[in-house]
């Protein structure tokens, strides 16, 4: 009697066990990701936020001291930070707007059925071209081509549509839209595949419906074009704002955020403070401050996702 009832006793013992154990399994696989997304992601960042909150930290031989919002208030009022986050919005706006413009009229250019096979194929090789380059590579080609003596002011001056040479880079009027034209050149293929692919899977039984009930080419392009490419596009946008709003080989190698601030954007700005003023608190301040209105737009990304999947 008493082993029976030991039995009954554990039975359910382990049967809850073995649903405990179920339950956990799937978190034992994801541990070694759980750990390494901690190590790289939630360390790194809860002590650049703990760095903003204190003064005197890294290289300084005094004990850090707790200054609280002081560091925010700071950068926020700060002159040079206004003018470097004016840079850097204008700088990522431009350019998602023109990689989106740019991205559609190519791949509306390679869905067209007045091409040939032969033609198109050319056509992709030709526009993928800047996607291939590397920041670096493409910060060395145009420094190369937007030289005052470069291809660029030669052609030009040739077709007479500038007057004189033009320092490209040098220029406080001329370097942002510069370093803009150059970013929106690299980064347009993205758009153009993605929205290739989009159209590719668009039915055709759309557009044959469109043209019976009148539409023209407009129209059609208007209301089953765009709403059909509709999810794309926002993702894309907002995916290309976070990439483009950290955007720092680029700048970096080609004006360096100069002359005179003019292409300072925040990525630069936060390097300076840190490495060559050594304002290490500062810089994870402004480093915060990027993580925030990054975070904002991923917000509006994640449930752009969550309407499309619906």
């Amino acid at each position: 009697m008493e082993m029976s009832q030991a039995r009954d006793i554990s039975e359910p013992a382990n049967i809850a066990w073995e649903q405990r154990k179920r339950k956990l399994l799937p978190y034992g696989y994801l541990s070694p990701t759980l750990l390494l997304l901690a190590a790289l992601t939630v360390i790194p960042i809860t002590t650049v936020f703990l760095y903003s909150l204190v003064d005197n930290v890294i290289v300084n031989p005094n004990p850090p001291v707790f200054v609280g919002l002081e560091n925010y208030e700071e950068v926020l009022t700060n002159r040079k930070f206004r003018g470097a986050l004016s840079n850097t919005m204008y700088f990522s706006l431009v350019s998602v707007a023109v990689h989106f413009i740019i991205g559609l009229s190519f791949a509306l250019l390679l869905n067209s059925r007045l091409l040939s096979a032969n033609v198109k194929a050319v056509f992709r090789v030709i526009y993928i071209l800047p996607w291939v380059f590397t920041a670096s590579i493409i910060a060395i080609l145009w420094r190369l081509l937007l030289n005052p003596h470069g291809v660029i002011n030669f052609v030009l001056l040739e077709l007479s549509i500038i007057p004189e040479l033009n320092e490209w880079l040098s220029d406080r009027k001329l370097a942002l839209n510069a370093v803009t034209f150059i970013n929106i050149w690299s980064g347009y293929p993205f758009y153009m595949v993605s929205f290739l692919a989009g159209l590719q899977g668009i039915p055709d039984d759309l557009y044959e419906s469109g043209r019976v009930d009148g539409g023209n080419a407009w129209q059609l392009f208007r209301h089953i074009t765009l709403p059909q490419l509709r999810p794309i596009i926002i993702s894309l946008a907002l995916l290309d704002f976070i990439w483009t709003i950290h955007q720092f080989t680029l700048i970096w190698m080609t004006t360096g955020g100069g002359p005179l601030r003019s292409t300072e954007v925040l990525s630069t700005y936060t390097y300076k403070a840190a490495f060559s003023s050594h304002e290490y608190s500062i810089a994870s301040t402004i480093a915060m401050v990027i993580l925030a209105i990054c975070t904002f737009v991923a917000i509006f990304y994640v449930r752009s996702q969550r309407m499309a999947d619906e």
